[in-house]
């Protein structure tokens, strides 16, 4: 087994979570030098599930998910930290690839790694998981987006390096957790796009924007390839594409009458 000779923390934020949590500590427990967990608030038995693998646990408000990400990054102390979200889980070979990584001095202040959206029983290679998530950065420097939805980690100044190992990604318990979730997701995208007075064209511009996610995700990046299972999953992000321009166009239409209805009551 190689040795690393650099810490590291797992923050990860939960609420309501038992039914996925203890998955996803096992596969950090007796790797990371500290696992820190941020719940806001779980009615179930979450947090008493997390206190069988740490006893850095803080109850907090929920202030959005990227300030939440950055309370947690505060507490850490440790060289590195790995942004886990409960519904993920690192394979033995991401860890390997981990400590490889620290067994020497790196040039690196971030890496990117393989995720692996799984749904349904089945692990998609293609579509939603062709691509490379960043979790993992240096302490020192680095940071999140201030994002109420859809944060980002914002590293210290350097080269990102990348890994193997794929970081396993439950992304939804089953089809109504996937139908809530994204339309969750969908109007909090709306918003945040109003809030930074971005446009996004009408309902028929709406709908041309589903037809490229569906064309992105299913063609482009061979989701055709994952069967049945990648055709779904095509649907629901241009679901959620349509609903999040549609919203951000009705986030408008909206503040357009309250302004005529106030001109009319000022005239």
């Amino acid at each position: 087994m190689t040795q690393r000779n650099q810490t590291i923390s797992v923050t990860i934020i939960t609420k309501n979570e038992a039914d996925r949590i203890e998955d996803c500590l096992q596969s950090v427990a007796n790797w990371a030098d500290e696992i820190i967990i941020l719940d806001s608030g779980s009615t179930d038995n979450t947090v008493s599930i997390a206190q069988r693998y740490t006893d850095k646990i803080f109850v907090t408000d929920w202030p959005g998910y990227g300030p939440q990400k950055q309370r947690a990054l505060d507490k850490a102390s440790c060289d590195w930290v790995f942004s886990l979200d409960a519904d993920e889980r690192l394979t033995p070979e991401l860890r390997q690839d981990i400590d490889k990584a620290l067994s020497q001095k790196t040039e690196y202040v971030a890496f990117e790694m393989p995720w692996a959206v799984t749904v349904y029983g089945k692990r998609l290679d293609f579509g939603r998981s062709a691509r490379d998530v960043l979790k993992f950065f240096r302490r020192q420097g680095g940071s999140f987006s201030p994002d109420q939805v859809h944060e980002h980690i914002i590293p210290a100044p350097g080269k990102i390096g990348k890994l193997n190992g794929r970081l396993l990604h439950f992304t939804h318990r089953d089809y109504g957790h996937a139908l809530y979730k994204n339309a969750h997701y969908a109007w909090l995208g709306a918003q945040k796009r109003h809030a930074a007075k971005k446009r996004g064209g009408g309902p028929f511009i709406a709908l041309l924007r589903a037809a490229w996610t569906f064309f992105h995700i299913y063609i482009l990046r061979l989701g055709f390839l994952d069967g049945r299972i990648g055709l779904i999953s095509a649907a629901l992000y241009a679901q959620v594409s349509f609903n999040k321009y549609v919203g951000l166009w009705t986030l408008y239409r909206q503040e357009h009458q309250q302004a005529q209805q106030q001109e009319k009551n000022d005239g």
